[in-house]
Parts: C-alpha cells; sequence; structure tokens
C-alpha cells in the first residue's frame, strides 16, 4: 500500500511537471490549470491517496459510482461529473457533484436548474457547456465543428446558450469537449484551438457569464490542451497505472 501511495504520488508530480512545461512553453502560468484526477473504476482508496498527494479535484463519469465513493471520503474535494449525464439521472447529480462539466443539451440544464432549487433556491451548481468540436458522431456535446463556418449552426448554439444562461441555479463557468482518441497529440491542437476559439465567441457575445474555464485534454493529450489554453486536464491512467 505504502509502494502504492509513493508511486501514484510520483505519477502525479510527472503529470504537474508536464504542465508545467506546457505552460512554460505557452507562457502561462502553471497555476492556472486544474489537475482533475479521474477516479472512474479506481476505489475509494485511490482517491484518498491522490488527495495525500496533492489533488483536490476529483472527476467521475458515472452518478452510481461516484455517490457511493464520494459518501465513504470525509475530505474537502471538489466533485466533477464529466461523463455523459441522461437527463433522468439529473436530480441525483445535482446531490453528488459540485461542478457538472458534461452539459451538453439546454433540456439537461433545465432539469439541472430545478432539481438544484428544488434543494436549496441559495445554491449555484457550477457547469461547464459541453461542445462536440471534433466532429465526431460519437461524441456528447452540443454540434460545433463547423460554427465558424455555418451560420445556422451558430445561431442555433447561440440560441441554446442564450437559454441556458437564463435558468436559475446554475453558474455558466466555461466550455469542455474530448478530442479524437490518437497516438499522435498534436493532432488533437485543432481541436482544442477550436474550443477557445468558441470559448472566446460567447464570451465576447454574453458577457454576463464567466467563461473562465476550457476542459480539454485527457492523459494522452493534456500537454498540447494546456498550450492551448486548458485550465482543467482530466487525468485519469497517467495518474493511477502503478505498474512498472
Amino acid at each position: 500500500m505504502v509502494m502504492m501511495m509513493a508511486k501514484i504520488a510520483d505519477n502525479i508530480a510527472r503529470v504537474r511537471a508536464r504542465i508545467a512545461e506546457a505552460c512554460a512553453s505557452a507562457g502561462r502560468d502553471p497555476a492556472g490549470v486544474r489537475l482533475v484526477a479521474v477516479t472512474k473504476q479506481r476505489s475509494a482508496g485511490a482517491v484518498v491517496e491522490a488527495a495525500a498527494a496533492g489533488i483536490t479535484d476529483i472527476g467521475e463519469n458515472r452518478v452510481e459510482e461516484a455517490a457511493p465513493k464520494r459518501a465513504g471520503i470525509d475530505l474537502p474535494l471538489t466533485w466533477h461529473m464529466i461523463g455523459h449525464l441522461q437527463s433522468r439521472k439529473a436530480r441525483d447529480a445535482v446531490k453528488c457533484f459540485d461542478v457538472v462539466q458534461s452539459v451538453d443539451s439546454v433540456r439537461l440544464a433545465r432539469r439541472l436548474s430545478r432539481f438544484v432549487l428544488e434543494e436549496d433556491e441559495s445554491k449555484t451548481l457550477p457547469i461547464l457547456l459541453e461542445c462536440n468540436v471534433s466532429g465526431e458522431s460519437a461524441k456528447y456535446g452540443w454540434e460545433a465543428a463547423r460554427w465558424e463556418d455555418d451560420a445556422a449552426l451558430r445561431q442555433t448554439l447561440w440560441d441554446d446558450v442564450r437559454a441556458v444562461l437564463a435558468l436559475p441555479g446554475l453558474r455558466v463557468m466555461g466550455l469542455m469537449t474530448m478530442a479524437p482518441l490518437t497516438d499522435a497529440m498534436e493532432t488533437t491542437r485543432p481541436v482544442f484551438a477550436g474550443l477557445r476559439r468558441l470559448r472566446d465567441a460567447l464570451a465576447n457575445d454574453f458577457t454576463a457569464a464567466a467563461w473562465v474555464h476550457l476542459s480539454m485534454g485527457m492523459t494522452d493529450d493534456y500537454p498540447v490542451a494546456v498550450e492551448e489554453g486548458a485550465t482543467m486536464v482530466r487525468i485519469g491512467r497517467a495518474i493511477f497505472e502503478t505498474s512498472d
């Protein structure tokens, strides 16, 4: 157990070092990048070990896995929903997570808003809007691959964003995306750059929202994501794989 804890700590240090290198390359402050440790299919013990090594943000893909895990851990952690969230599980997500990164429709946002207000009218749930910038049919999120060239698509997206921003109990903090899986991380750069341009355009037109976060980049491509402006990277394998 001690050896595993040391390995996780070493992995986290290695990831943070690569984040710092990417920030240096882009002229950024590493303090502006939050490392979200993805603990899907990992034990509660692994969460505790990551926290002991300085992790403060935990990412989970499924409500039914995260809820019992969180209930058994009494630590000051921020829990992020990063997987696809079905509307029927919105109520449970509001109870379980501090941030929902994967809001991908007005319908889901409306349900989250409703359940947040039912739980506590003074509560505000931070959310990110998931956008499919790559255009892959298997990816969730608002269709956004051609937002710069397709006026009708852009209008639809802008109308939906306007509707979400009007909902009580939610605070839009930025955008999230998933890049295509690839062995060559440089090929993901256009996706990350596209999300940054989309965020900047939305921030220009919807000035009431914060738009501070870009959640993009995972184990195989996070250095490129950081170079392109990621403020959150979602890392699982690079942290928790402990075999030599």
